[in-house]
Parts: structure tokens; C-alpha cells; sequence
């Protein structure tokens, strides 16, 4: 039998490496696994995907609803056209106390600068008409102000509605906390097992005794809800549109050159995704204090 010397080489070398005492070393860790790019690129297209899926699942519920981020360009690109500059809008809100409601506050201000606040628990605008009288003093002469106004509700990865993953908290939260204990004082009253409570505007609970009677005029909607959690901010926004409403044409000898007023709900997740908005209303005051535009359609 002949024998290359290039395959005595071979068996020569095989032979050295299976020697008694001689270490086999690893392959290298770029022949053990996928290159890093790769995997990389492999998480990507699945964090994608699974953002996709997610993104489908929160439009499928509340259907309408935009990310945070479409939202504001969309309201930005309509403003524009009105006149609204970073330099000569004032910014006011009136969301709920919750720490989560302050990812759309913080959306805007990064556009407008810092904002007026007018709300409190469930996003009520509990400052009232003395608050709107002092925000609309805050506004630049011959500028415009853009008031954003809504409840929340949270939503989990696996679409729970009404709970939602908090940074740094292993409890699936409850999500508005306030709206949940308004309807829960609700369905007390509407199915007769409620107490007498003789200190229900007490000053030290104020706020959420006043989201309480604000949701008494939806007790039947509510009971009859399909899906409670997903009804309930819808039902909260209707009340609060009605305060926003009346304090709006209150002070609307305030006005400076125009006003706009976005409402709706906002639709909060855990840490890892976007959160949304779905806008129910988008209306342009102008310096008169007149109703002159409906620019919903723009956020559409």
C-alpha cells in the first residue's frame, strides 16, 4: 500500500495529539457556537416578531389606539399647521397620579417642555377652574396651549386587562388602582351590599371619594360590560370629558392665540414594550375661545 507523505503527516500528528499526558484543547469558541452576529441578528428578528404579535394584540382590544410615539408626531404635524412651536405652546395635563401615567406626560414634554398639571387620581382634572385660570396665565403671549386629558388601563403581555408588569415589582399590579376601587364602590351600591359611609367627601381622601360619584351615572353600563376592565376607562373618560368640557368653555375668555384638547385613554404595558393612547377627541379652540376644528381624523 502506498503512503503519501502528506498522510504520514496526518497519522503522525492524530498520534501526538492522543499521546498519554498531552491536553486536548477546546475548540475555539467561535467553532463551539453560532458567531455572535448571528445570534444577534436572531434575537432581533424574534424581539421583533414578539413585538409585533404584542402590538396586535393591544389594537385587537382597543381598537383605535395608537403608540405613544405615532401619537405625538401625529399631534405634533397637526399643530404645526395651526401655528404651535416648542417656543410658544405651553403643555398641560390632567392624567392620573400613577407613576405609569407620566410616560405620555414625558412624550410630549420632550417635544413642548415642561407641563401644567390640572389632574389627579384616575386623571380627573381635580384643579379645577382656579387651575385653569392660573395655567392659561402661564401661556406665552400670542401662544397656544395643548391640554391632553384621560384615564388609564393597564394591559399585560398575555393581554390581562386591567393589570400591568411594573419595573422592579414581581406582582402583577393593578392598573388604574383608582378606577378599580371606584368600580368596585360602584357595584356595592349597584347590587345593594354597600354600606352607609357618612364621610365620603372627607378631605383626606377627597380625590377618590370625587372619582366615586363621578362613575355613579355609568352603574348600568358597567354591570352590563362584557369585559369590566375594558369598559371602565371608557366609562371614567365619559364623566371626565364632561369636567373638561365645562371648565374649558369656563375659561375660555383665557384663551391667547389658540387652544387644542386631546382626550382619550391611555393604555399602559410592562417595562419592555410601548406603551398607547387611543385618542377620542382632538379639538382646536381658536383665540375667540370657538370651537373652529375637529382633528381627530389627523390621529387616525
Amino acid at each position: 500500500m502506498k503512503v503519501s507523505i502528506a498522510t504520514i503527516a496526518i497519522l503522525a500528528g492524530a498520534a501526538e495529539a492522543f499521546a498519554p499526558g498531552r491536553q486536548i484543547q477546546p475548540l475555539a469558541r467561535h467553532q463551539q457556537q453560532r458567531p455572535t452576529s448571528e445570534l444577534h441578528l436572531f434575537s432581533k428578528v424574534k424581539n421583533l416578531f414578539n413585538l409585533d404579535k404584542f402590538d396586535r394584540m393591544v389594537k385587537k382590544n382597543f381598537p383605535g389606539a395608537i403608540s405613544n410615539k405615532d401619537l405625538s408626531k401625529r399631534v405634533v404635524k397637526a399643530l404645526e399647521k395651526k401655528g404651535f412651536t416648542p417656543d410658544n405652546t405651553l403643555l398641560a395635563t390632567s392624567v392620573c397620579a400613577d407613576e405609569l401615567a407620566r410616560v405620555l406626560e414625558d412624550e410630549f414634554v420632550d417635544i413642548y417642555g415642561t407641563n401644567f398639571n390640572l389632574g389627579g387620581l384616575s386623571g380627573f382634572p381635580f384643579a379645577g377652574n382656579t387651575g385653569w385660570g392660573a395655567m392659561s396665565a402661564h401661556v406665552p403671549d400670542d401662544g397656544y396651549c395643548l391640554t391632553i386629558h384621560g384615564p388609564h388601563v393597564g394591559i399585560t403581555k398575555d393581554g390581562q386587562i386591567g393589570k400591568v408588569e411594573r419595573s422592579g415589582i414581581a406582582l402583577v399590579d393593578s392598573c388604574c388602582g383608582s378606577a378599580i376601587a371606584a368600580s368596585n364602590y360602584l357595584a356595592g351600591i349597584t347590587e345593594g351590599f354597600a354600606s352607609v359611609n357618612p364621610a365620603i367627601q372627607k378631605f383626606s381622601d377627597f380625590q377618590q371619594g370625587a372619582v366615586q360619584e363621578l362613575i355613579l351615572p355609568h352603574g348600568k353600563r358597567l354591570s352590563e360590560a362584557k369585559n369590566l376592565m375594558k369598559e371602565l376607562p371608557y366609562a371614567l373618560y365619559d364623566s371626565q370629558d364632561v369636567m373638561v368640557t365645562d371648565i374649558v368653555n369656563t375659561g375660555k375668555g383665557s384663551i391667547k392665540k389658540g387652544l387644542a384638547v386631546l382626550g382619550g385613554i391611555q393604555i399602559n404595558t410592562g417595562p419592555d414594550t410601548d406603551d398607547y393612547f387611543h385618542p377620542l377627541k382632538f379639538d382646536y379652540y381658536d383665540e375667540n375661545g370657538e370651537l373652529v376644528a375637529d382633528l381627530l381624523y389627523k390621529l387616525k
